[in-house]
């Protein structure tokens, strides 16, 4: 099956700009006997009432106002979702917004302001921030969600980097010249190479050290932080102290570095303030590179016609507290495809329309996608009894929205299929533990590194195809020589202060459903799901050809010994 498509991500004009009513202010002034008595002037009628000069008890009543209303998504958005690349100016104007209307039309237009391809409906920048975001709490967290640490936020403003020195472990370790040399035993620390960075350079290098040993890999200025000899008296010593011509405890007289003195120290000395600058460089929020956009991305109407039938399947999991990433899997029997043969290859070509709604009819986002399907034409009968599955990953704002799909099947223009179901994006709370929608996939594998978080069907480093049916009542079918494939992720674990890791106890069952017996139960070490997080992926293929033909249910229960919650989710499945 190939893919080719747009997705179309609608805005509204122009950042709002924070206002004072002028109706509010027209009617504290009739009300006021003196404002009724006193005389007007030619220059009070011409003034303008909005540009009137607020008093101080005005000021501090909207102030509180705003303060009250930026407690919600929006203050989640602002303090999570973008903190790492929205400028102060941009910062300070959402601040002042007045209402949820102005800051809904500040938060589109700051994404079509960072959108690489003006005339593309695709934002790019978009997608790959969120699914930056993803990442980081896949793999950088520790003992707090991964978007936290240092090295979430340099993956977050800038991307993978071209390569990665690292030392999980620490122990021996070589000095290079230019740390002074000898051989000492570390901590465990990373390098990040980036060969070049706009608007900060070229060949940038960026450590991170975790000198307490629980994950937490810290950005640091300093080379000689990740020596664990540093302060052990006769240990770990440079070329110069072996040779007797420095002393260890001459080292970091007044300097940022407490590398010691070698061949190289002059050198390194003379560079202290250059990595001043490049620290304070790669922490701050990364130019705009893009300018505002003034023109709307036309709608396009759903079209109507024979019914064209096909399923939906929507899932959520989360990426910050104030944003959800809903997949999105429409399923399509290649029966109800109009095939049509030339040269030996049998072609069913189907556009997809899609869009989400706010309950107010405000388009939040459009896709517009072209499935083609291709079969040798002497295989097409054999295969139409497969289906094709198109995924899309939207990422919204927790509450109420309704999702509209139209497909239509481009050899046969008069057979279209219209779908429109109600979509309760769900809040994650701090504190609260919860989970993601539990999947049932057709296939699950891990992704290459260059594959992760991008294409179809992949989450995160999963490729996971989710099985699809009429309804989410309705069980999936297996047959008993295929593999039971399930993916859910956990959020909000507590973690052991003592220990920096989290005290999970993930247990999974099989269940059958007409007499209510566990037929196989599991319980999976927390060290494989990542030990240090408040965040776990549960993910596992089980043959099922053990189990007789009948209806069964997938539960998974978390017991979080830490915050003393408990959690479970539970899926049906049919076997044939």
């Amino acid at each position: 099956m190939i893919f080719n498509g747009r997705t179309f991500l609608l805005v509204a004009l122009g950042c709002g700009l924070a206002y004072t009513s002028a109706t509010g202010l027209q009617a504290q002034d009739s009300a006021s006997p003196s404002a009724q008595a006193r005389p007007s002037s030619g220059q009070d009628q011409e003034q303008d009432p909005l540009k009137r000069e607020r008093s101080d008890k005005e000021k501090f009543a909207s102030q509180k106002a705003v303060r009250q209303e930026l407690k919600t998504a929006y203050k989640s958005w602002l303090d999570q979702d973008v903190v790492y690349i929205i400028s102060d100016e941009e910062r300070k104007a959402f601040k002042n917004l007045s209402n949820d209307e102005e800051r809904e039309s500040f938060i589109e237009n700051f994404w079509l302001r960072r959108n690489p391809n003006p005339d593309s409906s695709d934002n790019e920048f978009r997608e790959e921030h969120y699914r930056r975001i993803q990442y980081a709490n896949d793999h950088y967290a520790a003992g707090k969600p991964g978007w936290k640490t240092d090295r979430g936020h340099i993956y977050i403003a800038f991307g993978a980097p071209d390569s990665v020195e690292s030392h999980p472990s620490g122990g021996a370790y070589q000095r290079p010249v230019d740390e002074g040399g000898g051989e000492t035993s570390t901590f465990p620390f990373e390098t990040w190479h980036y060969r070049y960075l706009e608007s900060i350079g070229e060949n940038i290098d960026l450590e991170f050290v975790d000198t307490c040993q629980c994950g937490d890999y810290h950005f640091t200025i300093d080379r000689g932080e990740k020596d664990a000899l540093a302060h052990t008296p006769g240990m770990g010593q440079t070329q110069w102290e072996q040779m007797g011509q420095s002393k260890k405890g001459e080292r970091n007289k007044g300097g940022l570095e407490n590398l010691g003195n070698g061949p190289l120290a002059s050198s390194s000395q003379a560079k202290q303030f250059d990595r001043i600058e490049l620290a304070a460089k790669i922490f701050a929020p990364p130019p705009v590179k893009f300018k505002d956009l003034e023109n709307f991305i036309s709608e396009h109407k759903l079209l109507t016609g024979p019914v064209f039938p096909f399923d939906v399947r929507t899932d959520f999991v989360k990426v910050t507290t104030s944003t959800v990433l809903v997949p999105v899997t429409v399923q399509i029997k290649n029966r109800d495809v109009t095939f049509v043969t030339k040269d030996g290859v049998s072609k069913g070509v189907v556009n997809i329309l899609g869009k989400v709604t706010t309950i107010t009819h405000k388009t939040v986002q459009t896709f517009e996608d072209t499935v083609e399907i291709e079969q040798p034409a002497e295989l097409l009968e054999k295969s139409l009894d497969r289906r094709s599955i198109y995924w899309k990953a939207i990422p919204l704002l927790p509450g109420l929205y309704r999702l509209d799909i139209a497909i239509k099947d481009v050899n046969n223009s008069e057979h279209v299929g219209i779908y429109g179901a109600g979509l309760n994006v769900p809040t994650y709370r701090d504190e609260k533990l919860a989970t993601s929608s539990l999947i049932l996939a057709d296939q699950m594998y891990a992704v290459s590194s260059h594959d992760i978080g991008a294409g179809s069907c992949v989450i995160g480093n999963t490729h996971i195809c989710p099985r699809v049916t009429a309804n989410a009542a309705t069980p999936v079918n297996y047959k008993r020589g295929q593999e039971l494939n399930f993916w859910m992720q956990v959020y909000n674990l507590g973690i052991n202060d003592s220990t920096k890791s989290n005290d999970a106890k993930v247990t999974y069952q099989i269940i059958d459903s007409a007499t209510n017996t566990v037929v196989l139960e599991k319980q999976i070490d927390p060290k494989d799901l990542g030990v240090h997080s408040d965040q776990m992926t549960v993910e596992k293929s089980l043959p099922i050809a053990g189990l007789q033909p009948g209806k069964y249910k997938v539960t998974i229960k978390i017991n979080d010994t830490v915050s003393k919650q408990e959690i479970a989710q539970s899926a049906p499945f049919v076997v044939e």
